[in-house]
């Protein structure tokens, strides 16, 4: 056989191998729309956050970025479904405190928060605030301890339900603050305004994106954030810890996970695309106009976050006594 027929031969050959490793690469993500579950109810904070957030993705993917509210169960209805869909990058979810570090001590959910879900980044937090009714005698943290104190179970304070963060927050306080209140369960943050207001509750942890109208318009008082560091959205009002109570800490968190068998590739474009996106300075700024704190960490400190988080809640439920709804 002449030598320029082989050669022939052999850059068909090549061409033929070229297009075939080309049809077997994996295709760009996204190719079509991604599905965002927010296990809330819309309306409320978590759901305009995922708002923000899926807009900016979907200019930068080209592909719309659907929200799909399952709201119910203190969140693990959206968290499960989530965890239990199918792995490819199309489904993700904006888990939060209660779905992923709180409800395992609860009871038994139907999915592993640890096992069963891939974190992909802390998208933000967003610090609760102590309020008390404007008649209540306490212009501070330490006023408000001595008059609890004082008269040991006689103040009511609300939450947004059992196992919400502004319960949490009220429980940690109690145990640190070594005093004695009521615990009175609201279906949300809006019930748990209006009997504040109403004068028929005296105190809430609310979270500072709800609890910012109020605060405002002079209807509660701000007393503290409960956070490790003072928020930049009130930086006059100090933290419970510097005020009272060294060495409280308690943080609303909000973050992207998707199901884990989700191929690494995706999982890490996930992460780079969520990073990006919250690098943006108008998303920043919208989001702490809103009362959130951007945040955009690794995956890795992601996942410590939330195994740090299960493990102090464990101990403030089981003192506390805590049970599911």
């Amino acid at each position: 056989m002449r030598s320029d027929t082989i050669r022939q031969i052999l850059r068909a050959v090549a061409g033929a191998t070229w297009a075939l490793c080309a049809c077997a690469a994996p295709a760009a993500f996204p190719e079509r729309p991604v599905r965002l579950i927010v296990p809330l109810p819309p309306g409320g904070g978590t759901d305009l956050l995922a708002r923000t957030l899926t807009q900016q993705l979907g200019e930068r993917w080209g592909h719309t970025v659907v929200i799909d509210n399952r709201g119910g169960a203190g969140g693990t209805i959206g968290v499960d479904l989530a965890a239990k869909s199918q792995p490819d990058g199309y489904t993700i979810v904006m888990g939060y405190i209660a779905p992923i570090s709180v409800n395992v001590s609860l009871g038994k959910l139907p999915y592993d928060p640890v096992k069963d879900l891939a974190p992909i980044t802390m998208v933000a937090v967003a610090q609760n605030v102590l309020v008390v009714h404007p008649s209540l005698a306490a212009a501070n943290v330490k006023e408000l301890i001595a008059l609890l104190k004082g008269k040991p179970g006689y103040f009511h304070y609300a939450s947004a339900g059992n196992g919400s963060s502004p319960h949490l927050s009220a429980e940690l306080f109690k145990g640190m603050a070594g005093v004695n209140m009521n615990h009175v369960p609201y279906k949300g943050a809006g019930p748990a305004f209006i009997d504040l207001i109403a004068g028929q509750v005296s105190m809430y942890f609310g979270s500072l994106p709800s609890s910012l109208p109020h605060i405002r318009a002079g209807k509660v008082r701000a007393l503290a954030v409960t956070g490790a560091k003072r928020s930049p959205i009130v930086p006059e009002l100090p933290t419970i810890a510097e005020a009272a109570v060294p060495g409280f800490d308690s943080t609303q968190w909000y973050g992207i996970l998707a199901p884990v068998r989700t191929p690494p590739a995706i999982i890490e474009q996930l992460h780079r695309d969520h990073v990006a996106v919250l690098g943006n300075p108008l998303v920043k700024e919208r989001l702490f106009s809103q009362g959130y704190e951007v945040v955009a960490n690794s995956r890795a400190e992601f996942a410590q976050y939330i195994r740090d988080e299960i493990a102090k809640w464990a101990k403030v439920v089981k003192e506390a006594g805590i049970r599911a709804d």
